[in-house]
């Protein structure tokens, strides 16, 4: 079984950077879904199978990066989605205010392309920990079942 996330949504509104870090991201082995505002993101992630790993600017229009992340972590029946923001915002209080409405890792741009890949491979190793939890968690449920019908003979 393999548990290693090979899907990343990208949602970047600057037309140049969505672009640049799309080429990236595949030459580092990701299956991009690129698009450009919060609202397009949100559609995706409330969809069937969603990517497990979020690439997010924090300024976009109709919904920022933020509330695309309080709306994944909102809903807490699917699978863990960890989300990355990139900003150009780095003060302290704006680190803050991401972590508390759910963001897993900070980025401010400019940032470097190998430290990004590098941050991407904790979000994988995370994921795929994360995905192996949920698998013995069914596991262990459905060998706990088979023990309470066998007992039940």
């Amino acid at each position: 079984m393999n548990l290693e996330p090979k899907r990343i949504l990208l949602a970047e509104d600057h037309y140049v950077s969505r672009h640049l870090l799309e080429r990236n991201l595949s030459n580092w082995g990701f299956q991009v879904q690129a698009v450009e505002d919060g609202e397009a993101a949100v559609r995706i992630l409330e969809g069937e199978n969603p990517p497990a790993i979020v690439l997010i600017d924090w300024q976009m229009p109709k919904m920022d990066g933020l509330e695309v992340c309080r709306r994944i972590r909102a809903r807490l029946d699917q699978p863990f989605t960890y989300v990355l923001l990139l900003t150009a915002k780095n003060h302290k209080e704006e680190i803050a205010r991401a972590l508390e409405a759910g963001v897993d890792e900070y980025v401010v741009k400019p940032f470097d392309p190998d430290e990004l890949r590098a941050r991407l491979g904790v979000a994988r190793r995370v994921v795929a920990l994360e995905r192996q939890l949920a698998h013995c968690e069914t596991e262990l449920r459905a060998a706990r079942e088979e023990l309470a019908r066998v007992r039940g003979k």
